[in-house]
């Protein structure tokens, strides 16, 4: 039996419309710092340190904070750039490549230049664990062998 194939659906004009109009919307949907703590896990104070440092710069509605769409892309960033071990100057440089406007190539090239670095250091680190781990084996082995050695000891001198 042959599948009956159709053509690709056509979306409507109408369709079109709705949907530039629902992503208007969604661009220009606000935050407050108490829907951005909940969304990404972090305190307010955590958002507030980001400010400080110049990765967010919300918006004030009197004594508020109104944080728009390029802040929580901007926080997401930020987040994502932690969870990479990079610092907050990586991460600002990353920042604001993405809030450039020029050749999307160059920002891809400086953010690999900065993956390869820190993947660098954390390989260094990788291998400075595993020499120390194989240290902690070695004193190990020894104080069992000192243990073993001292009970056979204790154990002679007993049955004297």
């Amino acid at each position: 039996m042959v599948a009956a194939t159709r053509p690709p659906a056509r979306t409507s004009p109408l369709a079109k419309a709705r949907g530039a109009v629902a992503r208007q919307r969604e661009a220009a949907r606000t935050f407050t710092i108490t829907e951005l703590a909940q969304e990404f896990d972090i305190t307010a104070r955590a958002i507030r340190f980001y400010e400080d440092v110049g990765l967010l710069t919300p918006q004030r509605a009197g004594r508020n904070r109104v944080y728009t769409q390029r802040d929580r892309t901007r926080l997401k960033l930020t987040l994502r750039g932690k969870r990479l071990g990079l610092s907050l100057l990586e991460i600002r440089q990353l920042v604001e490549m993405y809030d450039s406007p020029s050749d999307t190539a160059l920002q891809l090239q400086a953010f690999l230049a900065v993956l390869a670095a820190h993947r660098g250091q954390l390989e260094q680190q990788r291998e400075d664990i595993e020499i120390t781990l194989a240290e902690i084996a070695q004193h190990e082995e020894r104080c069992r062998t000192l243990l073993a050695a001292a009970g056979h000891r204790a154990a002679k001198v007993r049955r004297r």
